[in-house]
């Protein structure tokens, strides 16, 4: 695996993350998620980051994927699943699970995952 590419399309997906988390749950969707504005944003973007490094890795060292067109569709279906996991846990314990919100959640964690994933993906064939 080329470290840098790694490190480049892990920083860059996680910040792409981070904005576009801002995006669609701070303000497209805000009334939806409300916090009641008491979020940690710091987790918050170790958490974005994370998932920046972690959909780098996969391409990087298991997929080999290196356009924009292929990370989409890669972070899509990871998304997806990362999604499902989520959801599924988040709302375990819910007496009555909101099905609209986690249906909701699992459509903006698709096209978050996707975008992120076309990023990560084009920075690689960039790095090239």
């Amino acid at each position: 695996m080329n470290v840098k590419n790694f490190i480049v399309a892990g920083i860059v997906g996680g910040i792409a993350d981070f904005l576009l988390g801002f995006l669609f749950y701070g303000f497209l969707f805000k009334e939806n998620f409300a916090t009641g504005g008491k979020e940690n944003m710091t987790l918050i973007f170790l958490g974005c980051m994370t998932f920046g490094f972690f959909v780098s890795y996969i391409f990087n060292q298991w997929a080999g994927i290196s356009t924009a067109v292929s990370g989409l569709k890669g972070g899509a279906i990871i998304g997806f699943f990362i999604g499902l996991h989520g959801n599924f846990f988040m709302n375990a314990m819910n007496a009555t699970p909101d099905y609209k919100l986690i249906g909701l959640d699992m459509i903006i964690m698709i096209v978050m995952s996707g975008i992120v994933g076309a990023i990560v993906g084009l920075v690689i064939d960039k790095m090239k």
